[in-house]
């Protein structure tokens, strides 16, 4: 059994290593944030389009992961190094096909979705640059799973770090026109972002030819195939589908927020949003560990311990959690202030992060309980209960921003209908213990 020590040992990598990554998406917000009102809001609908496409690589690394964790339970060591190899080729496919869709108009259709010109033209300049990213992040992603899989997560931070570095340096030169470097503004963002995950790339390759055992991993001939990649996107294919729909769903809050009320609340939402993806790192970091370490349990053919382990990380999950609410709750203009100077928008920004702040303990225990689906290999049933989620989720946020027009606070609500659909759906499941004949 999985010890609450090594459920933190294999999670705090990953913790650090999120951590790492979102200082990326801080230091660009706060960056812009002193660009301009416009800058700042923007740089969130840009982010949330990359996103969501990015979840085509992202889904498909997932579906790896689990398919790593149970062969690692298993012992079955020499058949991961073929599912890195095929995740890495597959997943080139899609990267180099969307940096031409958005070379050959893409990137005008997507401008329709808003209402402010401003805004489109800073998202269309962020976008120019930005899709050369994804031949990186997709390779990075399959490198990531590899590492979380066989539950060798330290890796995670060092290149974490490494990103970080990268582009602090250049979005300091790049958006400001610093150390010698062209001004480019939002571009300079999306450029330094594509050079830090290259460097990313990088690292994942020099490092794994230096520390891992090639011959022990299967790690033989890159050569593509098929059987493989369908093995994986037998159960991947829904996580896919569940990533995207969740993002898309995301983006169209965020759409709602530009096209109803207006660009100094898309600022504000923009501000929570970065806030969200920092405070609920360690409970992502525990979800992602939680995911690998079912598989490996169920994979070992101890099946009767997996209740007990989802239990135990998702009470550590909401003391975390809990922890940092108070602490933000305490000084939440302090926080603020990383983003901007403007004091009108900062004390905007106070009561919407408050009703984050109060729908945290939801997530805490949600994504943890989600990702334990996901973990059991029953990756439909995990993109049944998104669907259903998001119906409500999409529901709700139309009658509180569009219907109503009710200001930028009640339409973080929103985030409490989500994650306690979610949350019970996923108990429910786990609870009826069905998913302990599935196959993978």
């Amino acid at each position: 059994m999985y010890s609450n020590k090594h459920v933190v040992k294999i999670s705090l990598p990953i913790l650090l290593s999120l951590l790492a990554q979102n200082i990326i998406q801080v230091i660009d917000t706060a960056f812009l944030g002193r660009v301009g009102e416009v800058e700042l809001g923007a740089s969130a609908l840009a982010g949330i389009i990359y996103i969501a496409i990015y979840t085509i690589g992202f889904g498909f690394s997932m579906g790896s992961q689990i398919l790593i964790g149970r062969r690692n339970g298993e012992k079955n060591f020499h058949q991961i190094g073929e599912i890195v190899i095929q995740g890495v080729l597959f997943l080139l496919i899609p990267g180099l096909l969307l940096i031409a869709a958005f070379k050959l108009g893409l990137t005008g259709v997507l401008m329709r979705l808003f209402q402010s010109e401003n805004i489109s033209e800073a998202v269309s300049g962020y976008l120019d640059w930005r899709v050369y990213g994804f031949v990186f992040a997709f390779a990075n992603s399959t490198f990531r799973a590899f590492y979380i899989g066989i539950a060798r997560t330290k890796v995670l931070t060092i290149n974490s770090l490494v990103m970080a570095v990268v582009n602090l340096v250049l979005d300091y030169g790049l958006i400001f026109g610093n150390l010698g470097m062209p001004e480019m503004g939002m571009g300079g963002a999306a450029l330094a972002s594509v050079i830090a995950e290259a460097s990313s790339t990088l690292f994942f390759i020099l490092y794994t030819r230096k520390t891992v055992d090639l011959e022990k991993y299967g790690f033989r001939r890159i050569i593509f195939r098929w059987s493989v990649v369908k093995r994986v996107l037998d159960i991947s294919i829904y996580m896919m589908l569940q990533y995207l729909l969740s993002i898309v769903t995301w983006l169209m809050f965020f759409v709602f927020i530009e096209n109803y009320l207006g660009e100094h609340s898309l600022a504000v939402t923009n501000i929570v949003r970065s806030l969200y993806t920092i405070v609920t790192i360690p409970s992502h970091a525990l979800g992602s560990a939680v995911n690998t370490l079912v598989s490996n349990t169920i994979g070992a053919g101890r099946k009767n311990e997996v209740l007990n382990l989802i239990r135990r990380v998702t009470m550590i999950s909401l003391g975390s959690m809990s922890a940092i609410v108070f602490a933000v709750a305490i000084i939440p203009r302090l926080v603020i202030q990383i983003y901007t100077s403007d004091p009108s928008l900062i004390e905007d920004t106070v009561a919407p992060l408050y009703v984050l702040l109060s729908s945290l303990p939801f997530y805490a225990a949600g994504t943890v309980l989600y990702s334990s689906v996901s973990g059991t290999g029953n990756t439909q049933r995990a993109l049944l209960f998104e669907i259903v989620t998001l119906l409500g989720y999409i529901l709700y946020s139309w009658f509180i921003v569009v219907h109503l027009r009710l200001p930028v606070g009640w339409a973080w609500t929103t985030e409490h209908v989500y994650w306690f659909q979610l949350m019970l759906f996923s108990l429910f499941y786990l609870r009826s213990k069905r998913w302990m004949d599935k196959k993978i």
